[in-house]
């Protein structure tokens, strides 16, 4: 009777012994939070990613770094121990028609492709063509035609390569369906799609006026709704990303655009408020959300403002929903990170700061050096800035300035990093780099 329990607890174990070996070799084991969408799980660059480096080098504490063909500033996003980003490989070669401070004009097309990585090794699983850029397009020497930051949710991989084409694949890279939402795009597209419920949501702020938010249906790529812009801007391109909060019982899309930023009932597109800045246009950072208050950046056309809204109301609610307002060191396109009521920006010319999220009181400036494009991400009260010569500053979030280190990986970069358990995924202009172990 004892051999036969002693027997019985051996193979228990043995059998547990199995599972655990079979388990931890699996690409996605480890309980790694999976940063699935731009700016992370809420869409606010805020991390529960354990053991994020703090310290590398373009020859030091890196796992691995991979060559990526053709251009894209698209974020890297991780899903189940896999890597999902785009690019867009030029069709014989780059052939450059105008080039001048805003523009840049090529004779050639573009292959708009999505690709998938092992998060481990970084050997390409697979690499397949999405759609095409035609002839004769153009667009800002910084953008590229793979901007939009992919999504992996439910099984499917979701690309948007703004009216060039927007597709669902699975998780192997086969097509599920394409859609194409036609609008003229000015110096390219940049905003990426956000997922609400079964709806794709994404913004078309091109040439023409108006321009208008989309909702295609996750499951087929029909349109569900289409709302157009009520202000009128003069300049209507812009490049954001939208949010969708819940205040109050009630859900609400955060749609930055031209001249104003909008809220939305997600479901149906229909408008609910919006605050003004006019003659503001290319705006680029993703809206926060934190302690009531939605955090927007205005963009081109004199220097940039944040604006602390707060949400609800009717209508035009620029004269009683804006908290606060404040014109200095504010970013054109890095977007913002809150923690623990204060708010940190990093301006394009490389100016950190932090404010007081109640009332917008600078807190404290320090100048990091170097332009700024990318998104900042914080885990674990440590927020890391990457600039656009490839270093990035990492500082602790706090109410007085303190610099936890500085890393260099020499390489331009404009795609915003990020943090995954015991590493950083780091785009450059040609490579995919992965910091850590």
């Amino acid at each position: 009777m004892i051999r036969s329990v002693f027997s019985l607890i051996r193979r228990s174990l043995v059998l547990l012994i199995l599972l655990w070996g079979a388990f931890s070799s699996f690409p996605g084991f480890a309980f790694a939070e999976d940063w699935w969408q731009f700016r992370g799980p809420n869409g606010q660059g805020e991390s529960e990613s354990v053991d994020i480096p703090v310290t590398w080098s373009s020859d030091e504490n890196i796992a691995w770094e991979i060559p990526i063909e053709g251009k894209g500033w698209s974020s890297p996003v991780v899903s189940e121990g896999r890597i999902y980003l785009t690019t867009a490989v030029a069709i014989g070669g780059e052939q450059v028609v105008s080039e001048k401070k805003f523009t840049k004009r090529v004779d050639n097309r573009y292959s708009l492709r999505a690709i998938c990585l092992d998060q481990l090794s970084g050997q390409t699983v697979w690499d397949v063509e999405v759609a095409q850029v035609p002839e004769r397009v153009s667009i800002h020497p910084k953008n590229s035609h793979a901007s939009g930051t992919p999504i992996v949710v439910d099984g499917s991989v979701y690309v948007h390569f703004g009216p060039y084409g927007t597709a669902a694949l699975d998780l192997e890279g086969k097509l599920k369906w394409e859609a194409k939402i036609e609008f003229p795009p000015v110096h390219g597209t940049g905003g990426s799609p956000i997922v609400h419920g079964d709806l794709l949501i994404f913004h078309c702020d091109g040439g023409k006026r108006p321009g208008f938010v989309v909702a295609l249906d996750r499951s087929s790529g029909d349109e569900r709704w289409r709302t157009p812009r009520s202000v009128d801007a003069k300049r209507a391109f812009s490049f954001s990303t939208p949010l969708v909060i819940e205040n109050a019982g009630r859900k609400t899309l955060i749609s930055p655009a031209s001249d104003a930023v909008y809220g939305l009932n997600p479901d149906t597109g229909d408008e609910y408020w919006h605050v003004q800045y006019p003659e503001r246009w290319s705006i680029v950072p993703k809206p926060v959300y934190a302690n009531g208050l939605i955090l927007v950046c205005t963009g081109y056309e004199g220097p940039p403002e944040i604006l602390a809204i707060r949400p609800g109301g009717t209508g035009d609610v620029t004269e009683t929903h804006i908290a606060w307002r404040e014109g200095r060191f504010v970013p054109h396109n890095p977007s913002p990170i809150v923690f623990n009521n204060m708010v940190f920006l990093v301006s394009d010319d490389g100016i950190a700061s932090c404010r007081n999220l109640d009332d917008g009181e600078l807190i404290w400036k320090e100048r990091l050096g170097g332009n700024y494009s990318a998104s900042p991400f914080i885990v674990e009260s440590l927020i890391y800035f990457l600039s656009e010569e490839g270093v990035c500053t990492v500082i602790q979030a706090s109410d007085d300035f303190h610099l936890v280190h500085r890393n260099d990986v020499e390489k331009r970069t404009l795609a915003s990093m990020v943090p995954i358990d015991h590493g950083i995924l780091l785009r450059t202009e040609d490579t995919l780099i992965k910091v850590g172990g």
